[in-house]
């Protein structure tokens, strides 16, 4: 598992227990992944070597399969499919699956730019992968977010998202959280009136990897 925030540890090891009992695993976690794609402002060719580097690693140390968690590596995460015969898979994948299949006016959410436009092209490309070209999608920064959680300042931070997913969720069938630091925000501060799901991508993500590696 690649990761880019140490923190989201804790969060995929119990998704993990619980839908890959059977496989045993090991993390690399490389922060200046993504503190380099926000400084440049997209997803660099350099960056995208560098997470060539640690999937070959990964494969090199044994890894059938490597699991990329942060969705602002989206990108290089397709891009080194054809390299590599073990399964590579992000961690966006199983929510996108499950908001083209199940609904038709999509809303996203990100409190980075450039984790919102993968995610929204992750979302296009899986509706057209699944004949859904009728779907409407309509994303959405929540700007200053992000910014408060790398203060430290997590309360902050979860109370502007609870808030966007609100203000989103008003014109919307589905909810994505584009990145896995924001589903805690939902849980400590969702608003049960909110009739729309909101979807999260750690759980449907490791349940979308079990299914693809059980298979």
């Amino acid at each position: 598992m690649l990761h880019t925030v140490h923190g989201l540890i804790p969060v995929i090891e119990p998704l993990r227990t619980r839908e890959l009992p059977d496989w045993t695993h090991f993390n690399i976690v490389d922060e200046s992944l993504l503190k380099n794609t926000i400084r440049d402002g997209a997803l660099s060719h350099s960056t995208m070597r560098r997470v060539f580097g640690h999937v070959a690693s990964a494969v090199e140390a044994g890894a059938g399969a490597v699991l990329v968690t942060c969705s602002s590596l989206g990108a290089a995460t397709e891009a080194l499919r054809p390299f590599f015969r073990e399964t590579l898979i992000r961690i966006d994948e199983g929510m996108a699956i499950k908001a083209v299949t199940e609904h038709r006016r999509i809303g996203v959410l990100a409190t980075l730019p450039t984790t919102l436009a993968p995610t929204t092209a992750l979302i296009r490309s899986t509706a057209e992968a699944r004949s859904a070209t009728d779907r409407q999608i309509s994303s959405s920064l929540c700007e200053g977010a992000f910014a408060k959680l790398a203060e430290g300042d997590a309360d902050s931070h979860d109370r502007m998202v609870a808030d966007a997913i609100a203000e989103l969720a008003a014109n919307v069938d589905v909810v994505l959280l584009a990145q896995a630091s924001m589903a805690r925000a939902w849980d400590n501060y969702g608003d049960a009136a909110i009739r729309v799901p909101v979807l999260t991508s750690p759980e449907l993500g490791m349940i979308h990897l079990g299914r693809v590696l059980k298979s």
